[in-house]
């Protein structure tokens, strides 16, 4: 049995730095937003291209499997020169692969240049899309707790059968959705929603779901989100910390002052360190301390999964972490 198993996205990250990129405002009505641009017909040079393994599956697989879970990873890959680069790097982690293969192209991203910490990524998104419920080895799906990243199309599909497995053979489940998938409103997600012990997602997620608007009150977000059903819910807000509730009391922790370099990977890292705190069976400030550490080692280095700390080395840093506030509600 394992402890967790990931179903999620896998894909072959392209890190591209050309030190030439711009960043202009954007107005639109009542909004704005910064926009990274490139002269339009002009030819640059790459100054640094780094290529690594990525997707909320394969991340947070290598997280659970660095803080001593037995892991395994669940998607449909392509059988192709990347899927095959995938797989190596799951061995190297010490993650069983138990899920697919398929004649699709393995999921690809290019992440643009990183201004003020952020980052521009253009996501190509195909064998992910494609996990077959019927080519899996029902077998293999042993586990305390199946975790959730961002899956569409028929991958989707495949993951509601999936919670309904777990939730009958007493396996705990976690999810993480993304921006497309809470994008579907509150009536998609619901029936995953109902079946989820701990649901994680960044601010502007929550705020899409519930249908309010990105200011709205983090209390009011908590309360909103956790009538769909989750038991706990976590939204994560970058800098200004983390936020749980567990239908009693309301946790929060601020982020540190430390250098960011870049912050791909910061949301897979946090929600698999507050889930292997709940694999373990800790206390929630317990969960919420793990997160942070993780996800805080993550973002003071280039990729997802370069600097993943170790459970030793996680509760060593975890004695200087903040203090986190707790509230009745």
């Amino acid at each position: 049995m394992y402890d967790v198993i990931t179903i999620g996205s896998a894909t072959v990250d392209v890190f591209v730095n050309t030190h030439k990129d711009k960043v202009v405002k954007a107005k639109h009505h009542k909004t704005e937003e910064f926009l990274t641009c490139y002269p339009l017909g002009s030819k640059m040079l790459i100054k640094d291209l780094n290529f690594t393994t990525g997707g909320g599956g394969t991340n947070t697989a290598a997280s659970f499997s660095k803080l001593g879970l037995k892991t395994a990873y669940c998607g449909n890959i392509g059988d192709d020169m990347n899927g095959e680069m995938v797989v190596q790097d799951l061995k190297k982690h010490g993650i069983d692969f138990i899920g697919t293969k398929s004649d699709d192209k393995t999921n690809y991203s290019v992440i643009l240049d990183s201004v003020k910490h952020d980052r521009t990524i253009l996501a190509y998104k195909e064998a992910s899309s494609k996990l077959d419920l019927s080519r899996l080895n029902k077998n293999k799906l042993k586990a305390k707790c199946f975790y959730f990243s961002s899956m569409i199309g028929k991958s989707f599909q495949t993951s509601l059968k999936l919670m309904e497995y777990a939730l009958g053979n007493k396996i705990k489940v976690a999810f993480n959705p993304s921006t497309y998938e809470v994008e579907k409103g509150k009536s998609k997600l619901k029936p995953c929603l109902k079946k989820t012990d701990v649901l994680i997602f960044n601010k502007e997620e929550a705020s899409i779901l519930a249908g309010m608007d990105y200011d709205t009150d983090i209390n009011t977000l908590l309360s909103e989100i956790r009538k769909l059903g989750p038991k706990i819910l976590v939204i994560t807000q970058g800098s200004k910390g983390a936020f749980c509730s567990d239908g009693i009391n309301i946790y929060s922790i601020k982020s540190r002052d430390i250098e960011v370099v870049e912050t791909t990977g910061a949301g897979d890292a946090f929600a698999s360190g507050f889930v292997t705190g709940i694999i373990k069976d800790k206390d929630i400030e317990f969960c919420m301390k793990l997160g942070l550490v993780q996800a805080e080692s993550v973002i003071q280095h280039h990729g997802a999964k370069n600097r993943l700390l170790s459970w030793s080395q996680a509760l060593k840093d975890m004695k200087n972490c903040p203090d986190v506030k707790i509230s009745k509600i």
